[in-house]
C-alpha cells in the first residue's frame, strides 16, 4: 500500500499511468479504521492492475481541500490524473470493487 504525501501526490496519483484508488483518512477517524482492512484486501487483490494508496488528511489538508473531501473516509478513484468517481463513508468491499471494475474496464 502506497502512503501518499503532499510531496508525492502529483507523481503517484495525477501523473500515474494506472488508475489509482486513494483512501482519504485520519488516525482519529473510527470509520476509517473500519474500512482499512477492506482497502488492504483490495490493494493485495488488484496489485499490478491499479495503485492503492492512503492519504492522511491531517498531513495533507490542502490536497483533501482541493478535491472537496468533506467527510472521511472518502475513497476517490483517479484515472488519467482526474477524479473518475468517489465513495464516501464506510462502504462494502463489493461497492468499492464494483466502482474499481468500472474504471479498469473503461
Amino acid at each position: 500500500m502506497l502512503e501518499l504525501t503532499k510531496d508525492n501526490f502529483k507523481k503517484e496519483v495525477l501523473d500515474s499511468d494506472k488508475p489509482v484508488l486513494v483512501d482519504f483518512w485520519a488516525t482519529w477517524c473510527m470509520p476509517c479504521k473500519m474500512i482499512a482492512p477492506v482497502v488492504n484486501e483490495i490493494s493485495n487483490e488488484y496489485n499490478g492492475k491499479c495503485k492503492v494508496a492512503k492519504l492522511n488528511i491531517d498531513d495533507a489538508m490542502e490536497i483533501a481541500t482541493r478535491f472537496g473531501v468533506m467527510n472521511i473516509p472518502t475513497i476517490i478513484l483517479f484515472k488519467d490524473g482526474k477524479e473518475f468517481t468517489r465513495v464516501v463513508g464506510v462502504q462494502s468491499k463489493d461497492t468499492i470493487v464494483g466502482k474499481l471494475r468500472v474504471i479498469l474496464s473503461d
